[in-house]
């Protein structure tokens, strides 16, 4: 009689942690960082139209790293399940702790009983009227939900660019030296970094609903006054991550099923009375 084929659960799970963090690594890194006019989420990604950096619903933002076809379903996902909260209840139920839960739930359940986890982390970044309350989400592979202080970093070189960014970070900077810093940290000792090699968006605190904002290239360029790096050479980055088209579904698609975003949201917001107020959907134009 065959015996039947046995791998230790140590083994897969850290056979499947290895492989997405593999994965993740080959994309250029990501900071959120509390400013103090707004919550600042700067990206290394010298493409205009593929994004990294979006926004979910009125004070909300969504910004992943690792594979692209895989965090834009995590995306769309999201911004239906926040706009179906909004329209049931009301606008000020929509929160990022509980859509960070949603996702942390959903990105546990791949890494556990699929065969290939996603190769995503994902950051939830939710604006406040000061900067101690602002909310960064850290969501890795695995649904590790990490609630961050003041600034965090995603991405495949996340430890150097954190020592970077936390070797020089004040509390609470300008949204220029913010900025600055976050590319400085991004070009690393022995590259430079011009607004053109960056995806740069705010969510700007003064502003009552639809906080986020897109920072053009002279709006950047203004901003850090010029290239910043240890060099004068230009950073191409290790590569972008896979690329296809996805179709717009509300569900997180795996080999064996999907798993429905809103239904993994356990926040107690959900009770909330009813408000006749429709939430618009967020601005959903194709990223990286």
């Amino acid at each position: 009689m065959t015996q039947p084929f046995y791998v230790a659960p140590e083994q897969v799970m850290k056979d499947r942690a290895d492989y997405a963090r593999k994965g993740i690594a080959r994309g250029r890194s990501l900071i959120g960082m509390s400013c103090d006019e707004a919550i600042l989420i700067c990206a290394e990604n010298p493409s205009r139209l593929l994004r990294k950096i979006y926004e979910i619903y009125d004070r909300i933002a969504f910004a992943g790293v690792g594979k692209y076809n895989e965090f834009d379903q995590l995306r769309i996902a999201g911004v239906r399940s926040a706009d179906l909260k909004g329209y049931a209840y009301s606008r000020e139920d929509v929160d990022g702790r509980s859509l960070a839960n949603g996702y942390a739930q959903s990105l546990g359940n791949v890494f556990t009983h699929e065969m290939k986890p996603m190769e995503v982390e994902i950051l939830i970044a939710e604006v406040s009227n000061g900067p101690d309350d602002d909310r960064l989400f850290h969501i890795l592979y695995d649904g590790t939900l990490i609630d961050e202080a003041s600034f965090t970093v995603l991405g495949g070189d996340a430890e150097a660019v954190r020592n970077r960014v936390a070797s020089e970070f004040e509390a609470t900077p300008s949204l220029a030296d913010g900025l600055r810093l976050a590319a400085l940290a991004l070009a690393g000792p022995d590259r430079s970094l011009s607004a053109g090699d960056l995806e740069v968006a705010v969510l700007d605190r003064n502003v009552e609903h639809r906080a986020f904002r897109r920072l053009t290239v002279d709006e950047v360029a203004e901003l850090l006054g010029g290239e910043v790096g240890g060099s004068d050479q230009s950073g191409s980055g290790n590569g972008a991550s896979d690329v296809e088209e996805i179709p717009l579904a509300a569900t997180v698609t795996t080999d064996t099923g999907a798993t429905d975003l809103s239904t993994a949201e356990t926040d107690a917001s959900a009770e909330a009375e009813n408000d006749d107020e429709k939430a618009p959907e967020a601005d959903s134009d194709d990223g990286t």
